[in-house]
């Protein structure tokens, strides 16, 4: 599986319940006073839980009193960064409700939000005081929350400096859509006009298109199916858990960074470990049953979640121990995310930090299975009685992700690339190579098959390693077959040599 980057946190402990408090011994009157109101909304059945904790109160203000004071989160902040309206509000309480995400998470959340959707207009609790609240009322300037309450001035000048940010983000978006509008007239009148679509102006328009790709790129990890298919493939998955049960020294109360975290189990692994705390990060919706598994399992004290690209959220702390992801696509590089797991690297990982897997090659095997050239090519030749041979063309470029029969390999396979996670860089992931590959059996070879093997070797007191090539147990990444346009006569005890910058093996045919 690939995943480019690819939740959002879980919800702090809670305290007990407010009826078992005491409370605090602050001003005699005022405790004595709060302990008043709670017990007379206790009489009238008017309470309501807090959004973080398990603590009751007797009024909207006084749990967003709480919030703001125990967990660091103002609603009015919120309300006010993203323009809410009393449905948007009712919309942010319920999905707080529902999904439990950190305070922390929904402060730093950008445009758009995950509560959108119309499922969160539903009640999440019965009688929510929160949701007979006016918003107007809440985020009035000069309103007071708490009994010792917050100077007019600096609300209002919170209120002015929000309101300010959000008009630079409307001017930024407004200036990104003009320029994309721009790029996208560029490439239409090229393309009407038969001009040189790999001009600057053409590509860059296709760049950006491209950036649309990952929308749906995230968008299938939001399946579960891809997850499904993932955890039950035993050598990625056993391999994974064997290299962080065995290495526990690695982990114990180490802060771990799980990119592309997807449904968590990695992080879980860690936590598992002796991880002190684990942060997991998915761009995909997967993240949200991933919080609920986290919660399910009682580890949200050490994981919490984060969603968002890796290269875009802000995380809850600076420096990392460890780095681990399972971040390989099909043939390593393609639909990886490499870069990601390079950009967290860089910017999160502690001086001494690993990141795992640690190493990684790319090797590739002559084939030579003309049942399989057939059907894939001449097949062309005669559809029904009519000649299709042109869309030969159209096939020979594409590679094919298949499992391979071991008896159709007819050379011994070769390293072309060798990738060290701890030292790598983003160019690096730019490559050709020369091979040469030695000939084990006299016949036509009709393809080049690709695969990889990861490695868990950087301070493992135990060596953890696993290979995707054909003459070893079925992954779900399989192997990458490149077909050839002819068949090659080679004799065995021979060598044959190709280069990947000459097309056949060049990434662009995934």
């Amino acid at each position: 599986m690939g995943s480019r980057a690819a939740g959002a946190g879980p919800a702090g402990a809670g305290g007990p319940p407010a009826e078992e408090e005491m409370p605090e011994l602050s001003d005699g009157e005022e405790a004595w006073d709060d302990d008043e109101e709670e017990e007379e909304g206790a009489a009238d059945g008017l309470r309501t839980r807090c959004l973080f904790c398990d603590r009751l109160f007797s009024s909207a203000e006084d749990v967003f009193c709480h919030c703001r004071t125990e967990h660091q989160f103002n609603v009015c902040d919120v309300i006010n960064k993203h323009g809410l309206d009393f449905y948007g509000y009712v919309k942010l309480i319920n999905f707080v409700r529902l999904k439990k995400p950190t305070a922390a998470y929904l402060s730093s959340l950008s445009s758009p939000v995950p509560w959108e959707g119309e499922e969160y207009l539903k009640p999440e609790l019965e009688d929510d005081l929160l949701l007979q609240f006016d918003i107007e009322d809440l985020c009035e300037p000069t309103n007071v929350l708490c009994s010792n309450g917050l100077n007019d001035t600096v609300m209002l000048l919170e209120q002015l400096k929000h309101a300010e940010h959000r008009a630079r983000l409307a001017e930024a978006a407004l200036a990104r859509a003009q320029d994309d509008l721009q790029k996208m007239k560029q490439f239409a009148r090229d393309f009407v006009m038969n001009t040189d679509v790999g001009s600057s102006s053409s590509s860059s328009a296709i760049a950006d298109l491209h950036e649309d790709e990952d929308g749906v790129y995230f968008s299938s990890y939001g399946h579960y199916g891809i997850h499904e298919e993932m955890l039950k493939d035993k050598v990625r998955t056993e391999s994974y858990r064997d290299f962080i049960y065995q290495n526990l020294h690695i982990f114990r109360d180490k802060v771990v960074l799980d990119v592309g975290c997807g449904t968590g189990i990695l992080s879980m692994f860690a936590a598992k470990a002796g991880a002190k705390r684990v942060i997991g990060v998915d761009q995909s919706e997967i993240v949200y049953q991933a919080m609920d598994i986290i919660r399910l399992n009682k580890l949200e004290n050490i994981v919490t979640l984060v969603k968002g690209r890796i290269e875009e959220v802000d995380l809850p702390l600076e420096r990392v121990d460890v780095i681990i992801s399972e971040w390989m696509g099909y043939f390593l590089l393609f639909e990886s995310m490499l870069d990601s797991v390079i950009y967290a690297k860089d910017k999160y990982l502690a001086e001494g930090g690993s990141v795992y897997p640690d190493i990684c090659t790319i090797s590739l095997v002559a084939v030579g299975d003309m049942n399989k050239y057939v059907d894939k090519l001449l097949f062309w030749e005669d559809v029904y009685g009519f000649d299709m041979s042109c869309m030969k063309k159209a096939v020979i470029p594409e590679a094919v992700v298949e499992v391979l029969d071991p008896n159709t390999l007819i050379s011994t396979a070769v390293v072309i690339k060798h990738i060290n996670c701890n030292t790598a860089s983003t160019p690096d992931l730019e490559f050709s190579s020369d091979f040469t590959l030695p000939i084990t059996k006299s016949t036509k070879c009709t393809a080049i098959a690709g695969y990889f093997d990861i490695f868990f070797e950087k301070n493992c007191h135990n060596r953890v390693l696993f290979s995707t090539g054909p003459q070893c147990t079925k992954t779900h990444w399989k192997q990458t077959v490149f077909l050839l346009e002819k068949p090659i006569p080679v004799e065995a005890e021979s060598e044959s040599t190709f280069t990947s910058s000459n097309g056949p093996l060049n990434y662009e045919r995934l």
